[in-house]
C-alpha cells in the first residue's frame, strides 16, 4: 500500500449530531503541495483503481466508470477527489447512491450515505463521460488528453491524469491499476502494465491492461491510435512490450531494440527492475511537446535517440519505484535519470561523468538559476537546475564518497523506497548514513540548497 503525505490537516470540518457528539469529519481538499495546493486529497488512502473507458476518436468523447478502492486515514462524512471537466453521471460508496458536487475547477466533492469509519476501506464508483480536456501548465508545455491525428494520448505529469479519470491525483498516493479500453475496430488502446486480454466484439476493441505494483497517477497513460505492437523479453524473461506509430517504426527500431540492453545494464547500476514489463510508446513528432516516463513503457514523441531512452528508462528506478512525496522533489527523479545518462556514456566509452561534469560547471548560463531542491514556482520545476544542477549534486557526492560507496548509494536508495515515497531530507539523511565519515555539508549548502554558481568549484 502506498504511503500517503498530507501536508496540513486532515481534519477541515466537523459535522456535530443533535446530540452533541461527532458525526464525521471531511477529508482535505488538497494536500498543500508547495506547488500544486489543491492536487491531491486528504483522509483517505486508495489502494486500487478500476477503470472502464470507451473513447471515440471522431466525436473525441470518452465515458468511463472507475471503481476507486480507499482505505479512510479518518472518520468521513465526505471526502473529495479530482477532476476536471467531464460530466458526472453518478456517484456510489459502498455500493449505495452518495450525493456529490462539484467545486474549485476540479474538485468532485462526495457525500457517502453512511459516514466512513477510520481504518474502513471502501468503494467509490463514479460514473462520468464528455470530451477531456488539455491542460497548459505553467512552463507553457500541454498535458491532460491530447488528441492525435488517430486517436489521442493521455500525459499526466504533473496534473492531467484528473482531466481523464477521478482519483487521488498527488505523486504522494499511489495504487494498483486495471484499466479496460474500449476504442473502434481496427484501432489500439496502450497503456501501462501487462496486456492481459484483447477482445473484438460489436465493432469495438477492448483492451484490458494491469498494472500490480504502486503506480502514481501523473504516470498512467492510454495511448489510442494507430500502432504496430512488437513483444521481446529480456535475457531474464522480462516482457518488453512496444507501440509504434507506423511512421515511426523505421526511425525507431535501432534504438528500442536496445531497450533490453539498456534494462540489463540499468540492473547492474541501480538494482533489479521494479516492475513486471518494460517497454515504449512512440507517438508522431508532434502528438506531445516531450517524453515522459510513464510507468512500464514511456511515451516518445518521435523516435528516441539512446540517451532520452537511458534518461526515461531510469526514471523507472527513480521517479517511478521511487517517488517523490510533492513536487518540490522533482530533482529525485531528473537529477538522477540526467546522471544515468551521463554513466551510460561513460560506460559505454563516451565522455566520462566527471568530463560532462565539468563542462556543465563551465556554463555560466541557466543552470545556476536557482537551486535543484528549490525551484522558485511550479513553472520551473522542469528547468535546467532541476535535471542538470541536480545531475551535478550526484556528481559531487561521488566525487565526496568515492566510486564504490556512491554505487552503492545509487542501489541502496533504490531499494531503500522501492514502490514507495520519499523526499530531499530522505534522501540527504540516507547519503550521510552511507558516508558517516565523510562532510556532505559543503555539497547540500552550495549545490543543492545555495543560490548561484558556488564559488569553490
Amino acid at each position: 500500500m502506498a504511503r500517503s503525505v498530507f501536508f496540513v490537516p486532515l481534519l477541515v470540518c466537523v459535522l456535530v449530531a443533535c446530540d452533541g457528539g461527532v458525526r464525521g469529519t471531511t477529508g482535505a481538499p488538497g494536500v498543500r503541495d508547495p506547488y500544486f495546493p489543491r492536487s491531491g486529497n486528504g483522509g483517505y488512502d486508495v489502494t486500487h483503481y478500476g477503470l472502464r473507458l470507451d473513447y471515440d476518436p471522431k466525436a473525441r468523447r470518452l465515458t468511463g466508470e472507475a471503481a476507486i478502492q480507499a482505505r479512510a486515514l479518518q472518520d468521513l462524512s465526505a471526502f473529495d477527489l479530482d477532476l476536471k471537466g467531464m460530466e458526472v453521471e453518478s456517484v456510489e460508496v459502498a455500493g449505495k447512491a452518495a450525493r456529490f458536487n462539484r467545486s474549485g475547477g476540479h474538485e468532485l466533492v462526495v457525500r457517502p450515505r453512511d459516514d466512513l469509519d477510520k481504518g474502513a476501506v471502501f468503494t467509490t464508483v463514479v460514473r462520468y463521460s464528455g470530451s477531456p480536456e488539455t491542460i497548459t501548465d505553467p512552463d507553457g508545455s500541454q498535458e491532460g488528453w491530447l488528441p492525435t491525428r488517430d486517436g489521442a494520448l493521455a500525459l499526466g505529469e504533473p496534473t492531467g491524469s484528473m482531466t481523464w479519470f477521478p482519483g487521488n491525483h498527488h505523486p504522494s498516493d499511489k495504487a494498483a491499476y486495471d484499466i479496460t479500453i474500449a476504442v473502434p475496430e481496427g484501432l489500439q488502446a496502450v497503456s501501462n502494465g501487462e496486456l492481459r486480454s484483447e477482445v473484438t466484439k460489436g465493432g469495438r476493441a477492448v483492451f484490458d491492461w494491469h498494472v500490480g505494483e504502486p503506480m502514481a497517477s501523473y504516470v498512467a497513460t492510454v495511448a489510442v491510435g494507430d500502432f504496430e505492437t512488437r513483444r521481446s523479453t529480456t535475457a531474464d524473461g522480462l516482457p518488453v512490450h512496444v507501440a509504434v506509430d507506423p511512421t515511426q517504426v523505421a526511425a525507431s527500431r535501432d534504438v528500442l531494440d536496445r531497450i533490453p540492453e539498456v534494462v540489463e545494464w540499468a540492473e547492474r547500476t541501480f538494482g533489479p527492475y521494479p516492475f513486471s514489463s518494460a517497454g515504449a510508446i512512440v507517438e508522431r513528432e508532434g502528438d506531445a511537446g516531450y517524453a515522459l516516463e510513464t510507468q512500464n513503457r514511456p511515451v516518445f514523441p518521435g523516435a528516441p535517440g539512446i540517451g532520452l531512452l537511458v534518461h526515461e528508462l531510469a526514471h523507472q528506478w527513480y521517479g517511478n519505484s521511487v517517488t517523490p512525496e510533492s513536487w518540490r522533489d522533482m530533482w529525485l527523479n531528473e537529477g538522477f535519470a540526467t546522471y544515468a545518462e551521463w554513466l551510460w556514456e561513460e560506460d559505454h566509452g563516451g565522455d566520462t561523468a566527471q568530463d560532462v561534469f565539468d563542462d556543465k560547471k563551465a556554463d555560466g548560463g541557466a543552470v545556476w538559476a536557482f537551486p535543484p531542491a528549490r525551484p522558485p514556482s511550479a513553472a520551473h520545476i522542469s528547468d535546467r537546475p532541476v535535471y542538470e544542477r541536480g545531475a551535478m549534486v550526484l556528481h559531487r557526492i561521488r566525487q565526496t564518497v568515492g566510486d564504490r560507496t556512491f554505487r552503492a548509494i545509487l542501489r541502496g536508495w533504490a531499494a531503500r523506497h522501492r514502490h514507495g515515497n520519499a523526499d530531499t531530507d530522505d534522501f540527504t539523511a540516507y547519503v550521510e548514513k552511507k558516508a558517516p565519515d565523510e562532510d556532505l555539508s559543503g555539497v547540500w549548502d552550495d549545490w543543492l540548497y545555495g543560490d548561484g554558481r558556488p564559488g569553490s568549484l
